[in-house]
């Protein structure tokens, strides 16, 4: 039907559309994040770097708009903690944060691992804020990722998850040191590690089955 928007082309579009947000605010001094929480406008550098994206992805921006209802609406939503707020994030299913010294690729990699921490979702929000500025300020692993407020058919559990990655499971100290933070940030319930390993081989929690290669 004419008019009509697709919303999975739009969902796809946001996500980019994110990526490229974050990038360019970055260079320009501060995550969108900080940006949000200290209630900044930034609406300038967002006209801007939605003009980049549209430049290069018209279509997907044609999109994007229109889900949104323009350009404005689209720019409150991010001032009300889309894509920052695990509990007001419905665009996408992950929030994902990366420590300054990220490189890309490396969270896939089969030496790489990640701890998986479970969170009632009256508490998800305040656990990912701790848990992004540690990774945003290098004091935590490679890179961290929250599950959002949309809907992910293929979850297994109703409650919030974070994966903070680390580089190398072999490397037990840093595995144990990432932990140790992450218990300082208020983590103190046992959490498994499970190495990319066993996560591409398809091996997943079942009754009876240990997936996880450290557990503390």
């Amino acid at each position: 039907m004419e008019g009509t928007v697709d919303t999975g082309l739009a969902d796809v579009a946001y996500g980019l559309f994110e990526i490229l947000l974050n990038r360019e605010l970055r260079e320009r001094g501060t995550y969108l994040f900080e940006r949000v929480e200290k209630e900044e406008d930034f609406r300038e550098d967002f006209e801007e770097i939605f003009g980049i994206f549209q430049a290069d992805y018209p279509e997907l921006a044609k999109a994007l708009v229109e889900s949104c209802g323009g350009t404005a609406a689209l720019y409150t939503m991010l001032r009300e903690g889309e894509g920052v707020v695990p509990g007001r994030t419905t665009r996408m299913y992950w929030i994902i944060q990366d420590a300054p010294d990220f490189r890309p690729g490396a969270v896939d990699d089969e030496r790489g691992g990640k701890w998986l921490i479970f969170i009632d979702r009256d508490h998800a929000d305040e656990i990912w804020r701790r848990i992004r500025d540690a990774t945003a300020d290098g004091r935590l692993g490679i890179s961290a990722k929250v599950s959002t407020a949309k809907t992910n058919p293929e979850s297994r559990d109703e409650r919030v998850v974070i994966y903070v990655h680390t580089t190398d499971w072999e490397d037990e100290d840093d595995v144990m040191r990432v932990r140790e933070v992450l218990r300082s940030l208020g983590i103190d319930q046992r959490i498994g590690y499970k190495r990319n390993l066993e996560t591409y081989h398809g091996e997943y929690s079942e009754k009876g089955k240990k997936v996880t290669f450290y557990s503390a």
